[in-house]
């Protein structure tokens, strides 16, 4: 009889291991699944991270590109006012420097001027982690 116990012990002992290995296996599955899903809402956060970069980036760019262009006005319209007072002074050396001067001054607002080339999206580099944590919300750049 004693021994009719113990079998049944064992068998037990043998189906509560069983038991415990399949609730640890289907545990272990479970944390996968749910890091896998993790890492693929990460993945997508990061991806829709590198679209608002970017999107921030070009809009910084065209902000730059007004504010040359602005710049530039108001460089040309004060060439123009020194031309129209250059105009008005008698031939001699100081005419003669102050017209060089307008050359070099309408060249230069020429060269900054942005509407003097076609305009052009600008190239995005590639975002570090840091320049991504502001488009990602309580997501982290360095993984899910």
């Amino acid at each position: 009889m004693a021994s009719g116990a113990l079998e049944e012990q064992l068998a037990e002992i043998a189906q509560e291991v069983t038991l415990r290995g399949q609730a640890a296996e289907r545990r272990r599955q479970d944390e996968a699944e749910a890091a896998r899903q993790k890492r693929i809402r990460w993945e997508a956060a990061m991806e829709q991270a590198r679209i608002r970069y970017a999107e921030a980036y070009r809009f910084r760019h065209f902000e730059a590109q007004e504010a040359a262009w602005r710049h530039a006005t108001r460089l040309t319209e004060y060439v123009s006012a020194v031309h129209t007072r250059v105009e008005a002074m008698p031939p001699g050396q100081a005419r003669t420097e102050a017209e060089a001067w307008i050359s070099w001054a309408a060249a230069t607002v020429e060269r900054l001027d942005p509407l003097n080339t076609p305009p052009r999206l600008p190239d995005i580099p590639n975002p570090r982690a840091d320049d991504l944590k502001p488009f990602l919300g309580h997501w982290s750049p360095y993984g899910p």
